[in-house]
């Protein structure tokens, strides 16, 4: 496919509108006729991050407690346009954002904007619903401290972090979870939920002038003064130095989960695709990279090995995941911490580079053939500050990462001076 073919056939600033209202509010719009459908995407500028001291998840309940009840629509209300209609629609929170979204026939696309404007503008939090929300987070969040794989996740990040609000799960902890009141509720929202920074991406079988007009006609009159992501700039980055070895017993389990990480780099550090590409040659192609290939393929330890990079405004980490019998931890932590260093010894082969290069630019038209991965791409564009000409650059993003760039990466940032290893499992394992 060439340059100007691949220009034409993906989204771009020929054919995203971008406009942005008085209240501060970023509204992206890209019509797609092919069928009757509408995809809105959105977020607002705050998440946990956000949460105050002693009330962590509370960005999480109030993302949950927002479709229970609006002044216009009551939950019954909500549910029967929802279902009634054949769409969905969904809020929840993260890190740095409250997201949401919503599908329906482009014939029912106002109703939707404008059950969506309610439940995130106008949330009357019903009390007689905040027991319920707690009970479903609080059994939630058991479930998920009996689970080794998610006990190993939860705790890497809190080890790495520290006192980081990425250290935190937007989930909350239990106590944090009983202690939150509907006054808290009322408060985060009053205090945070704003237009300003605020994006909303509309996709699909919809005029961009109706669809803008819609959604002024929702949005704009929207004004409220809210911190939203100020704190961005407040919080520190990841711990940087020394080697944390934890281990997790969870009684009555047979498998042990391991996570291995370090510091690296935020979303807008000029090493992130540097990054990006070196760890999809470390686990991510194929059967999952060297990882997968030496780990699960070659040694028989693992029932699963991969790597992740996970890179977020104020600080990132790389970071590789396992899944193992007992007795193969102490042998598959070495394997993972050989293939770090081996990664930053040996560049890669040109063939192996190329491949995962194919790999990466491969996955992304596939991605944009939906409504609803063209708005999330929109939308992770738009949040990032990526400009609208991102997709036609994305190519030559990951092709210009070189050998020597993933060799020096992998160098730099998976040091076998400063990395945190984490392991849930059962006792024996330890």
């Amino acid at each position: 496919m060439t340059s100007a073919q691949t220009k034409r056939s993906v989204p771009g600033p020929e054919d995203i509108t971008r406009v942005v209202l008085d209240n501060g509010m970023v509204v992206l719009v890209r019509e797609n006729h092919a069928a009757p459908v509408v995809v809105v995407e959105g977020l607002l500028p705050t998440g946990s991050v956000h949460d105050p001291a002693g009330k962590t998840g509370l960005a999480g309940f109030v993302a949950s407690m927002l479709m229970r009840g609006s002044e216009r629509y009551s939950f019954d209300e909500f549910n029967e346009i929802i279902e009634g209609v054949g769409a969905n629609l969904s809020v929840s929170a993260s890190d740095h954002t409250t997201d949401f979204g919503a599908t329906s026939l482009a014939e029912d696309f106002s109703t939707m904007v404008e059950v969506l404007a309610d439940t995130l503008r106008r949330p009357l939090f019903p009390a007689e619903h905040m027991a319920r929300v707690r009970s479903q987070k609080l059994v939630r969040i058991q479930e998920r401290e009996q689970d080794t794989q998610q006990v190993a996740n939860l705790r890497f990040y809190e080890t790495i972090y520290g006192d980081h609000p990425y250290g935190r799960p937007t989930s909350g902890y239990a106590e944090t979870v009983s202690a939150i009141q509907r006054e808290d509720l009322l408060a985060f929202h009053a205090g945070h939920y704003a237009p300003q920074g605020a994006v909303i991406v509309v996709t699909g079988d919809v005029s961009t002038e109706a669809a803008i007009e819609l959604i002024r006609a929702q949005f704009e009159d929207w004004r409220a003064d809210a911190a939203g992501s100020a704190a961005v700039q407040q919080v520190a980055p990841a711990k940087a130095d020394g080697v944390n070895r934890l281990f997790y017993p969870l009684p009555g389990k047979y498998q042990s989960d391991i996570v291995i990480g370090c510091p690296a780099v935020a979303r807008s550090h000029p090493d992130y695709y540097a990054v990006r590409v070196a760890n999809t040659v470390l686990g991510r192609f194929g059967m999952m990279g060297r990882l997968g290939e030496k780990i699960r393929e070659e040694q028989g330890l693992a029932y699963y090995a991969f790597s992740s990079q996970d890179a977020n405004l104020a600080a990132g980490v790389w970071l590789a995941s396992a899944g193992v019998s007992p007795e193969n931890v102490d042998v598959a932590v070495e394997s993972i911490l050989s293939e770090f260093a081996r990664l930053g010894e040996e560049a890669p082969s040109d063939e192996e580079l190329s491949d995962s290069q194919a790999f990466m630019t491969g996955v992304l038209p596939l991605t944009l053939e939906t409504n609803e991965g063209v708005a999330n791409t929109l939308l992770n564009m738009e949040w990032y500050g990526l400009g609208l000409d991102y997709i036609e650059r994305y190519n030559d993003l990951i092709y210009g990462v070189s050998p020597a760039d993933v060799q020096r990466v992998a160098a730099t940032y998976l040091r076998s001076g400063r990395y945190t290893a984490v392991v849930a499992g059962p006792p024996n394992a330890g």
